[in-house]
């Protein structure tokens, strides 16, 4: 503002700015047609993502192989020699066997494994086949009469032989006992001998 009395030339700035509304709600409208447009044409670019159906594991979950053991941890200690259960797909620690199991059962690790939640619906023929693979199985295990009996009489058989080399060993350590016996008595009479005694007789008759 110029100063009174002043004739110099000073900025004005007592007015207030006006805004064109319809020209900014315009230029809105325009970038909100274009992030939909950008947001439609990458919708169309990518294919949804397919994942495979549940399937059952294929190896052994390992519970119990670090059970008893010590082990120093470290807080600078890598993920996977921490104290608990590693996740090398998730890359996690989870403390106990419970929390482990519910993990890799869980949602997130069969994601990153890239397998939905969903199982895969069974044909009639899958259904017809595996019926026929437990129906050979129960019979190839199953025993007659016949192959009962012959298992009974190997059993016994096995058991008497058992029994058998059981007295033999008795025998010939009652055997081997009596030769120590003989030989230690035999070593007493010959020391005897030497001391120039006979032996430890009283005179009582």
């Amino acid at each position: 503002m110029a100063q009174p009395g002043n004739s110099g030339a000073g900025v004005d700035n007592t007015f207030r700015k006006k805004f064109n509304r319809e020209e900014y709600l315009e230029r809105a409208r325009e970038r909100e047609k274009q992030e939909e447009e950008s947001r439609s044409s990458n919708k169309a670019k990518e294919p949804p993502i397919q994942r495979k159906p549940l399937k059952h594991r294929d190896y052994e979950v390992d519970l119990s192989s670090r059970l008893g053991k010590t082990q120093v941890v470290t807080p600078i200690a890598p993920l996977n020699q921490q104290a608990g259960y590693f996740c090398s797909v998730c890359e996690c620690v989870v403390k106990d066997s419970a929390n482990y199991l519910d993990h890799i059962n869980g949602k997130k690790h069969q994601r990153a494994l890239g397998m939905s939640m969903r199982v895969e619906r069974a044909s009639l023929q899958q259904v017809q086949d595996r019926f026929e693979v437990l129906k050979k199985r129960k019979t190839g295990t199953s025993f007659s009469e016949q192959d009962l009996d012959e298992r009974i009489l190997k059993q016994q058989k096995e058991e008497e032989e058992r029994k058998r080399q059981r007295r033999e060993r008795k025998k010939e350590k009652k055997r081997e006992k009596v030769v120590e016996d003989t030989v230690e008595e035999d070593a007493d009479a010959e020391m005897s001998a030497l001391m120039g005694f006979g032996g430890f007789r009283t005179s009582k008759k």
